[in-house]
């Protein structure tokens, strides 16, 4: 079966991704259970706004295996016209070599003693200078088919440098893994030096950081072709906003015509309390107006998908997979009988006083086949929590300690938890997992997955 993996992204944000097959349909549920003195609410927190701002889907082919197509003569034979799956197939190991990458490289940087560090890092330098290795092992002789490669080689080479200077810079330090460290430099330097070698960068280019970070930029999305797709988000929303304004305005005129008309045929002649009293209603007009366009939204909106992501391949601009987005603040009673019931797991003292927020994304691949080399599509969601930090009282205070006849103190800093609880539905089964998220003002400490009949402190 199928599952979605929930990690932590950056400081304040953490993804959700999962893969799917062609014709596959799923849907990704996630229920929000915020504490109350977080001050996070519908009136505080504009489900719109937290959408456009915080939440960013991503869509691309995805592989168990990481193909090697230039060993393939399928994606390199000229005289059958591969030139694209050539491409395609280049770009898949790339991108999935950078991804990976990164990923592994966010992992040892949570490795904070030494001892666990700097051989989870040893380790990654083995297996990246392998992917590589194996990336160059073939050069195709076709010029145009030599560009695709060494723009592919050009980056992943000063991705993957700057990616173990990031490990050097911000892991730990110890005099005791001089040879371990030792070993990350001469990689690093090994991976400049070919670069300088194939005389991929001009000087001038090396010389100012902006131009060249702007050109690796610009190869980083030269080896997304025709594997990351392009998103084009649809509001389902605007037209039935629309009605319920027309609406909602048509009927308030309408109230408001009927006393005027009523009015006048109670004065004989245009006074000053007439005028006044024709003012009053125009003026509660405006008043309420916003106000009862906004609960009938919220009435009518209730329930529905709000907007509607299409991912279509840069290649072939065809549609090849689908999401369809909800997002709402709901009630105790709106939760599903199987999220309540593992609420209930934890302890009395984390039962809190809560509000609930909803995100549900269901997924439809359109297409029966993919490109080969393709296995499947991963779509992947990134959840910034930085609109919540605004709603966060700054809290630091101290602890006091006693050890023996002197007291001590110190600093500490308010946490916040949130309920998290991930429901991943396909045809295969359900999965169903609770996760416990800390944070603070400055990032989220920590993400635990809470075991089902294991009780959180």
């Amino acid at each position: 079966m199928s599952r979605a993996q929930l990690s932590q992204d950056e400081n304040l944000s953490f993804k959700v991704h999962y893969q799917l097959l062609p014709k596959e349909t799923s849907q990704l549920d996630l229920y929000f259970s915020i504490p109350t003195d977080m001050g996070i609410n519908e009136s505080t927190l504009s489900e719109v706004d937290f959408f456009n701002a915080n939440i960013e889907s991503h869509s691309a082919y995805y592989s168990e295996q990481l193909h090697l197509p230039l060993v393939h003569s399928r994606f390199i034979s000229q005289n059958k016209g591969q030139n694209t799956d050539y491409r395609l197939n280049l770009n898949l190991f790339c991108y999935q070599i950078k991804i990976a990458l990164d990923s592994d490289v966010k992992a040892v940087l949570q490795l904070k003693e030494p001892e666990e560090f700097f051989p989870a890092a040893a380790m990654l330098v083995e297996q990246t200078d392998r992917l590589l290795k194996k990336l160059r092992r073939y050069t195709p002789p076709d010029n145009k088919l030599k560009s695709y490669f060494q723009n592919a080689d050009n980056y992943l080479s000063w991705h993957t440098e700057q990616a173990f200077l990031k490990l050097l810079a911000n892991g730990p330090k110890s005099s005791e893994f001089s040879e371990e460290r030792a070993v990350l430099i001469e990689f690093c330097q090994l991976e400049n030096q070919y670069r300088t070698d194939q005389t991929y960068n001009s000087q001038v280019t090396l010389d100012d950081p902006n131009r060249i970070n702007n050109k690796m930029k610009l190869l980083a999305r030269l080896i997304e072709y025709g594997v990351v797709f392009n998103k084009q988000t649809i509001d389902l929303t605007l037209n039935l906003r629309r009605l319920v304004k027309g609406l909602v305005t048509g009927v308030i005129m309408a109230f408001v015509m009927f006393i005027v008309l009523n009015a006048r045929s109670n004065f004989q002649e245009v006074t000053v309390a007439l005028i006044a009293l024709l003012g009053a209603i125009y003026g509660l007009r405006e008043t309420f107006k916003e106000d009862l366009t906004q609960w009938a939204w919220r009435i009518i909106q209730r329930g529905r998908p709000k907007w509607r992501n299409r991912f279509k391949s840069s290649v072939s601009d065809d549609i090849v997979c689908t999401q369809t987005i909800w997002l709402e603040h709901i009630r105790k009673k709106d939760l599903p009988h199987e999220v309540t019931k593992i609420l209930k797991q934890r302890r009395q003292q984390n039962k809190q006083a809560a509000n609930l927020m909803h995100f549900c994304c269901k997924n439809q691949v359109n297409v029966s086949e993919f490109l080969p080399g393709y296995d499947e599509v991963q779509q992947r969601i990134t959840f910034n929590m930085a609109s919540f930090v605004r709603y966060l009282k700054k809290g630091a205070g101290k602890l006091y300690t006693l050890d023996g006849q002197k007291v001590s103190k110190n600093s500490v800093e308010r946490r916040y938890q949130i309920n998290l609880v991930l429901r991943f539905t396909t045809k295969e089964g359900m999965q169903l997992e609770r996760y416990k998220l800390t944070m603070n003002r400055s990032e989220i400490v920590a993400i635990e997955l809470m075991e089902e009949g294991i009780e959180d402190d």
